[in-house]
């Protein structure tokens, strides 16, 4: 599941431009008020996006090198 994330081309200057474009996209459809609010939520789900990541980082069993190393 997450191999797309890793088989995408990583320049990171694609990546931002891609948001960006994004961004834009979003606000020129919704009036401040719902654009606030929409960020607020891309906001909390940003943050809960890291911490479940961290999470799974912290309790992950370690990683055996036994397999041919």
């Amino acid at each position: 599941m997450g191999d797309d994330m890793r088989n995408c081309d990583c320049d990171p200057l694609a990546l931002t431009t891609s948001v960006n474009t994004l961004a834009v996209a979003i606000a020129s459809r919704l009036n401040d008020a719902d654009l606030g609010l929409t960020a607020a939520i891309l906001i909390q789900l940003g943050d809960t996006l890291e911490t479940i990541a961290a999470q799974r980082t912290r309790c992950a069993p370690p990683v055996s090198r036994l397999a041919g190393d």
